[in-house]
């Protein structure tokens, strides 16, 4: 029981370190810069809804759990 939960953590730590390494080195630079992101900026306010972005989010997200759970 404890060697499926053992190989999920190293997954995960191996997915946030390979998104760490990307946003480090600027390879994530066009995430939240797509069609569909609101900026609206006034004087002294600014307001950053990222639609776009997070539609594609979920829609990855979705499908890496998908094939997961197909897998095992």
């Amino acid at each position: 029981m404890q060697q499926p939960l053992a190989l999920l953590l190293i997954v995960a730590g191996a997915v946030l370190l390979l998104i760490g390494i990307l946003v480090w080195t600027g390879g994530l630079g066009w995430f939240g810069n797509l069609p569909g992101d609101v900026r609206v900026e006034g004087e002294r306010t600014r307001v950053f809804v990222p639609i776009t972005s997070m539609i594609l989010l979920s829609v990855v997200l979705s499908l890496i759990f998908w094939v997961a759970r197909r897998l095992l």
